[in-house]
């Protein structure tokens, strides 16, 4: 899967994502960290990548752009530890990765994640 990390996500989660096969940029590392979050989402829909983000405006804009569908992945965890997210993150990819390529918002929280899905089913 392709990725784009927002601000605040951890560079080891990025390092993860890289080592278990997947194409993850960073909007730090790419020098792109004041871009605004549409044209943040207008960047994940060009590249067709799902954003990994802590910041809940995201899915406000996805589901105000549902004609355009960019998957979020986002974290609402208490103590974000890159450890705990990477944990997080394994188990939503494992049991997601099918729902992240169709158009979802996956809101992962420490015990729990729950799956909104964007696109429209035929």
């Amino acid at each position: 899967m392709r990725f784009v990390a927002d601000m605040g996500v951890p560079k080891a989660v990025i390092l993860w994502l890289r080592a278990q096969g997947h194409d993850a940029k960073s909007l730090a590392e790419e020098k792109l960290h004041r871009l605004s979050d549409p044209a943040i989402l207008a960047l994940a829909r060009a590249e067709q990548r799902s954003i990994v983000t802590f910041d809940t405006d995201f899915g406000a804009l996805a589901l105000a752009n549902r004609g355009e569908v960019v998957s979020i992945v986002l974290f609402r965890l208490e103590y974000p530890t890159p450890g705990l997210i990477v944990r997080r993150l394994g188990v939503v990819l494992a049991e997601e990765e099918d729902a992240l390529q169709r158009g979802a918002i996956v809101i992962v929280e420490e015990t729990r994640f729950r799956v909104r899905m964007l696109a429209q089913e035929d």
